[in-house]
């Protein structure tokens, strides 16, 4: 079940801080949006299906991610999982967040503002930012075969440059969140050492 896609799949988290990598990951031209748009019409007729086949790759090449989901920790058998109604629904969720993503591209301010909230939620979901580059990289591989002799190099770069983009916001998000939690957690005493440090 291989799948020929270069770079997304094998980053591991972000060397500097989640808000320097926002900043410099590449914002998708308006090529590469239209591309997406327009590639986004084929697949949105199969969202269901390919949330499916998103999640159920990524278990299979990355089955550590299955602890970040506790109704799936436990299922070993991947056809079980294909036709699973939470997993279906999960996907479906993911899926909705994509077509919302594609969207708001032309709009990077809203964007950017979905992507660092849903960031944010994962810091309560405790779904580490290292695991967003495998969902991009499934999501490419799942549609490949929906949009046939559409897919292109061209189209797969600029799926890559959003997705990479979407999660760097994600993981400024999560950041924030983690820093924030770690501020309310310190004493009383803590936060007032350090607001008065300022």
């Amino acid at each position: 079940m291989g799948c020929a896609i270069s770079g997304l799949a094998t980053k591991t988290e972000f060397s500097q801080t989640d808000r320097e990598d926002a900043a410099a990951a590449a914002h998708p031209s308006e090529e590469q949006i239209q591309m997406i748009k327009d590639s986004w019409k084929v697949i949105r007729d199969d969202i269901a299906k390919v949330g499916i086949i998103m999640f159920v790759r990524l278990f299979e090449t990355h089955p550590e991610c299955k602890d970040v989901f506790f109704l799936f920790r436990d299922v070993q058998d991947l056809e079980r999982l294909r036709t699973n109604r939470d997993l279906r629904a999960h996907g479906l969720r993911v899926m909705s967040f994509i077509e919302k993503t594609v969207a708001r591209l032309d709009q990077p301010e809203r964007l950017e503002a979905l992507a660092v909230e849903l960031g944010k939620s994962h810091y309560h979901y405790n779904a580490a930012p290292k695991y967003y580059n495998y969902v991009g990289a499934e999501f490419i591989c799942a549609v490949q075969p929906i949009l046939k002799e559409k897919w292109t190099t061209e189209l797969e770069e600029a799926w890559k440059i959003m997705f990479q983009y979407l999660t760097s916001l994600m993981k400024q998000g999560y950041q924030e969140e983690s820093a924030r939690q770690r501020n309310l957690a310190a004493s009383p005493k803590d936060r007032l050492d350090k607001n008065t440090a300022l």
